[in-house]
Parts: C-alpha cells; sequence; structure tokens
C-alpha cells in the first residue's frame, strides 16, 4: 500500500508541476501577443490541474476508508506544488487577461 500512495504522491506532484509550467509558458505566450497559444496552453494547464486534484481525491479518499497518507517530506513536497500550481495559475488567467487588455 506504501508504494501505491508513493507512487500518487508522485502523480501529484507531476502533475502539479505540469500545470504551473504550462502556465508560465501561457504567459510567455501572450507577452508575444500569441494569444491563441496562450489560450491553449491554459487549457492543457487546466488538464493538468484536474489531473492534480484527481490523485489529492484519491488520497483524501484512501485516508477516509481507513488508510491512512503518512506525511513525509514528499507529501508535504506535493501539497506545495499543487498550491504553488493554484496561484500561478490564477495569477496566469489575470496577467494574460491585462497582457490582452494592453494590445
Amino acid at each position: 500500500m506504501a508504494n501505491e500512495i508513493e507512487l500518487t504522491i508522485m502523480q501529484l506532484i507531476t502533475a502539479a508541476g505540469d500545470a504551473r509550467s504550462l502556465a508560465i509558458q501561457a504567459i510567455r505566450a501572450a507577452r508575444a501577443k500569441n494569444f491563441e497559444e496562450a489560450n491553449r496552453l491554459m487549457i492543457e494547464c487546466d488538464k493538468k490541474m484536474v489531473e492534480a486534484h484527481q490523485c489529492q481525491t484519491g488520497l483524501i479518499f484512501a485516508e477516509t476508508n481507513g488508510s491512512p497518507v503518512p506525511i513525509s517530506l514528499l507529501m508535504i513536497h506535493a501539497q506545495d506544488h499543487v498550491m504553488n500550481a493554484m496561484t500561478v495559475k490564477d495569477m496566469a488567467v489575470e496577467m494574460i487577461e491585462m497582457i490582452r487588455a494592453a494590445a
């Protein structure tokens, strides 16, 4: 069970990290006035955030069903990735709109 949890945590880190990277790429595309690409990247970012949330939800369900998820450095790292990805995504939406309005 521990290996399954660790695998889910690694998937969570990967999905959240990908989401954050996609949001940064979207900002860069908007700065280059490529708003179509920025939109495409933000759609991909949303998909990665859904994937991250599904991993997180799986861990929550495991815990509520009697399989506690150990609080490890890896788990804390994963949660940091999720929170950072959410923040960067939210800021990217705002920044892209500001760039679009100024264009």
